[in-house]
């Protein structure tokens, strides 16, 4: 088996495990593309609709349909433009960005001790590994089409 198919099959049982992590603490479970929401409006800080599209490499309509749901379970604000009626400005909420907190010690915390458990060798390997995981995620964003996150 070669190397994108080996890595490409470790992908999903890898987020999962994360996301088991999670769970086990009592956190909600948020849909990944909410979590990416989330860490685009606590970096930025406001940001409009379309600006949350483009740096989620996602259309516009799935993330007009995110910011609905998350609106409605309190975790993005949305205030309405003062230049320009028909758009508006998002930012996330205190629970939200408490959550996400939460949801980042949970998780680094597991990962810490999964790689504690590790022998040397890997842990070594995996840490040299991250500039090249750096580097594959933007060739792969770079393939893909617009709209498409």
């Amino acid at each position: 088996m070669d190397t994108a198919t080996e890595f490409g099959r470790l992908l999903g049982p890898l987020r999962r495990a994360v996301l088991r992590t999670r769970r086990s603490e009592g956190l909600p479970d948020l849909p990944e593309a909410q979590i990416e929401l989330l860490r685009v409006l606590a970096e930025a800080g406001t940001v409009t609709p379309r600006e949350a599209a483009s740096q989620l490499k996602a259309a516009p309509s799935t993330v007009s349909n995110l910011i609905r749901t998350m609106t409605a379970s309190g975790l993005v604000e949305r205030t309405p433009s003062p230049a320009n009626l028909r758009t508006a400005h998002l930012t996330a909420s205190p629970k939200a960005l408490d959550m996400l907190d939460r949801y980042d010690r949970t998780s680094t915390a597991a990962l810490r001790r999964a790689l504690d458990g590790l022998h040397p060798e890997s842990r070594e390997a995996l840490e040299r590994s991250l500039p090249a995981l750096t580097e594959l995620l933007t060739a792969l964003e770079a393939q893909a089409p617009a709209g498409q996150g």
